[in-house]
């Protein structure tokens, strides 16, 4: 019914950033609870961001606060992660997520709907 797509994804060095899209498509996000995950391999799935469908109420990885904002764009159908200050330990697959479930449930790894992945390499 819900197709994620990520985007965005690439090398760069430590200390620079980058921005992330989910786009959807099927039903709009406007209704959905959104997040991001990350997975290296090796290492479990990580949450690292989520935003409830009104974008009032966001959350996030403690090793991430401060330095990426998840935000979405309605009109665009679109969430998004901006990424600053970007180390070589952020280095993994970062995964879209979405779903009607709570920002509570969707943090936990719960969502119905995932995006294929898009790599992000930091360089030291």
């Amino acid at each position: 019914q819900v197709q994620v797509v990520e985007s965005g994804g690439g090398l760069v060095q430590a200390g620079d950033s980058l921005r992330l899209s989910c786009a959807a498509s099927g039903r709009t996000f406007s209704t959905y609870t959104t997040g991001w995950f990350r997975q290296t391999p090796g290492k479990e799935r990580e949450f690292v961001a989520v935003i409830s469908w009104s974008g009032g109420v966001t959350d996030y990885a403690d090793f991430v606060k401060g330095r990426f904002t998840i935000s979405r764009d309605s009109a665009k159908n679109t969430v998004y992660l901006q990424m600053n200050s970007l180390k070589p330990e952020d280095t993994a697959v970062y995964y879209c997520v979405a779903d009607l479930r709570s920002v509570e449930r969707v943090r936990a790894g719960e969502a119905r709907y995932w995006g294929q992945g898009t790599q992000v390499t930091v360089s030291s």
